[in-house]
């Protein structure tokens, strides 16, 4: 060997070392599977054709379930929007987590799967709906909605600041992912992305491209839509979210929206306009309209629905052009379950079936088998555990589910649960449902709403749609207490120890509000001459007498002159059959007088309303008092806004008709305090 050969080898020797070492520092690409968690709101499982559904197909979600494996026995913890997304990021309870109704705010501070992963290596994103008022954290790259946020044209929360974004909001979620997925992920790393809809929530408002599908067709109705809620609890037939009665003019579609521009709107009303005439003219009546609403609304959600499912397809044909589909877990699921008419309803809530279940449909390639269906009992309590096995995360102690693991496996763990806990909290609240907690079998479910003490129990083999209760039957009595102490089990499991304590501590507080009322001082706090522009977003009517009131010349004998709140608490001044009423209603309990004489059609008349510090209403038609009657103070501000000439949210009072006014209205006025008798005169005798 030359001595040149042998220094260039000497030299080089150490070169390699060095670059051998740098190498073997060097991370090796992170081969641990992608998530994508597809999530929308109040998306029923039977309407999901690989479900069942006989109503609409959704191609893109089935494509998913013979690609992977249906759960068939999926439940939520809390059949609320909110407090399901609390419970799926935490994997805790929703009295652990803090989130129990969605008028509770996040605690962002405390322990969330996306964190662990994202301390784990796993890049983390959220796009579209998020609904728990705090700002995302644990997240790499977050945009998400304000609130409930628009169904068009919707301002959107980032790190930086707000964009605002011109379109249909489905589109624009996806949209969102997709450039996520394209311009912003590190490709280093796997990903979990969350792209969360708002869609098909209420009041589901069509994209411009789905506004006529299913003009052509006439959905089937579901064999309990007429449901009368006998043989079971007195909270059946006291809730406010019927098909009949419940359903706003907003809802229907029967009013201009708000938001739109001029070109959304032009096509809005193309679609809609003709349909709506055709509504008027055919005047329709009793089981007729209640049809009619019951068409309107199941086609507006399934329209809602057929966008997203268009969305899951453009995510889908991405992940495949770029040879991701393989190593990446898709779940679609929902917060919860809705009512398409089940029982006469819409909304959830309820820890009866169609409320309670959530669709759970997931795609693992290579280690789920194609077309695979499951029926073990889960829960969205197990999601924070299952993502957090696939990335090889431990999963901490403190949470409450399991890992779906085994199940995506193909096993069956002899351990498995047998039962399910549920409890829901938001009473009082928008649709009057009762608080609740239960236990639910394969076969049975116990159901105890306690601030009413009463029960149900329910044999779910030979009475699936839950019409008839036989809690305390004695041919049901050794199951009914076998239920009784899993229920018992448990609460202690998940350390539900004092279930109904936040009842037991706002028992009646009627006094403190009387005291509070008695306070007021008298202020002008509305004053408009005509109906228009915008109406004030703070006025809180809470633990205040009150004054409503103006003038105006009806065209017919039906309308709101003036509406604050919905369907859990507000007022409504309005005329129903040629009379005027005045209501309130408070904790979902509506109380309203109305007068005896009939208003004219076509001639100018005042009408007004009080609601004093002790509780009493009093009706007056040209200054004077018509009729009175016992009311109850606000206990707290509405959840829903005011209107004029319309109640366009969910519905103060059990109105008869169409709540839109028709005629002029003006000198339209609300007070805090009670206008005495020389201020109602003067304001009377205009």
């Amino acid at each position: 060997m030359s001595m040149l050969r042998f220094f260039r080898m000497k030299l080089c020797l150490p070169a390699l070392a060095f670059l051998l070492t740098i190498s073997a520092a060097l991370p090796a690409a992170d081969k641990r599977p992608n998530i994508l968690f597809i999530f929308t709101d109040d998306h029923a499982p039977h309407a999901i054709g690989a479900y069942g559904s006989k109503i609409n197909k959704t191609p893109n979600m089935d494509k998913l379930a013979r690609d992977g494996m249906i759960f068939h026995n999926s439940f939520c913890t809390n059949s609320i929007c909110g407090p399901s997304r609390a419970v799926i990021l935490t994997g805790k309870h929703s009295h652990l987590n803090g989130f129990m109704t969605n008028g509770n705010t996040f605690d962002g501070s405390q322990q969330t799967f996306p964190k662990l992963m994202r301390k784990a290596g796993y890049q983390t994103a959220m796009v579209g709906k998020w609904h728990l008022k705090t700002e995302p954290t644990g997240f790499d790259f977050w945009e998400v909605l304000i609130g409930q946020g628009p169904y068009y044209n919707p301002p959107m929360r980032t790190p930086t600041g707000t964009r605002k974004y011109t379109g249909y909001t489905t589109s624009i979620i996806t949209d969102i992912a997709l450039d996520f997925l394209k311009n912003k992920r590190d490709k280093e790393k796997p990903f979990v992305l969350m792209y969360q809809h708002k869609a098909p929530h209420r009041n589901w408002a069509p994209g411009p491209g789905y506004l006529n599908m299913y003009d052509d067709v006439t959905i089937p109705e579901p064999a309990t839509l007429f449901d009368k809620w006998e043989n079971r609890t007195s909270a059946a037939k006291t809730q406010t979210m019927t098909i009949e009665r419940h359903l706003s003019t907003n809802d229907l579609k029967l009013n201009t929206p708000r938001g739109l521009t001029k070109e959304q709107l032009a096509t809005w009303n193309a679609a809609y306009g003709p349909k709506n005439e055709a509504f008027r003219k055919a005047k329709l009546e009793g089981k007729e309209l209640v049809r009619w609403k019951y068409q309107r609304y199941i086609k507006d959600y399934l329209r809602c629905i057929a966008a997203v499912d268009d969305g899951i397809g453009q995510i889908l044909k991405y992940l495949d052009d770029e040879n991701l589909a393989g190593n990446t877990i898709v779940i679609y699921s929902s917060d919860q379950g809705f009512y398409l008419g089940d029982h006469g309803w819409f909304d959830k809530r309820w820890m009866y079936e169609e409320s309670l279940r959530m669709p759970l449909i997931v795609r693992w390639p290579g280690v789920i088998k194609p077309g695979s269906t499951n029926h073990h009992l889960v829960q969205n309590l197990d999601y924070a555990e299952t993502f957090l096995e696939v990335a090889g995360v431990a999963i901490p102690e403190d949470m409450q589910g399991r890992s779906l693991v085994p199940l995506f496996k193909g096993e069956s763990p002899a351990d498995w649960r047998n039962s399910i806990y549920y409890h829901y909290l938001e009473f009082p609240g928008a649709h009057s449902v009762r608080r609740h907690y239960g236990v639910r079998t394969r076969t049975h479910k116990l159901i105890r709403y306690y601030n009413i003490d009463e029960w149900e129990l329910f044999d779910l083999s030979k009475d699936p749609d839950e019409l008839m209760s036989v809690h305390g039957k004695e041919d049901y009595a050794t199951v009914q207490k076998e239920l009784e102490g899993e229920l018992a089990r448990l609460q202690k499991l998940y350390a539900d120890n004092e279930p109904e304590k936040s009842v037991k501590k706002k028992k009646n507080n009627s006094k403190a509000l009387k005291r509070k009322a008695r306070q007021v001082k008298l202020e002008k706090v509305l004053h408009l001459e005509k109906p228009g522009g915008p109406l004030p977003k703070n006025l809180d009517p809470s633990a205040k007498p009150l004054t409503v009131g103006a003038w105006c010349t009806p065209e017919s004998g039906d309308g709101v002159l003036i509406a604050q709140g919905g369907a859990s608490t507000g007022y409504s001044l309005y005329i129903a059959g040629g009379k005027a009423r005045f209501a309130v209603r408070s904790e979902g309990t509506l109380k309203e007088v109305a007068g005896d004489a009939k208003i004219e059609i076509g001639k100018r008349v005042h009408i007004a309303g009080t609601l004093a510090a002790t509780g009493k209403l009093t009706l007056l038609v040209n200054g004077s008092a018509v009729a009175q009657g016992p009311g109850h103070l606000l206990p707290g501000k509405p959840f829903d806004g005011l209107n004029v000439g319309n109640d366009a949210e969910s519905l103060v009072a059990d109105y008869p008709a169409s709540t839109k006014f028709k005629g002029s209205l003006e000198d339209i006025r609300i007070y805090w305090g009670v206008l005495d008798s020389r201020g109602l005169k003067a304001w009377s005798a205009k």
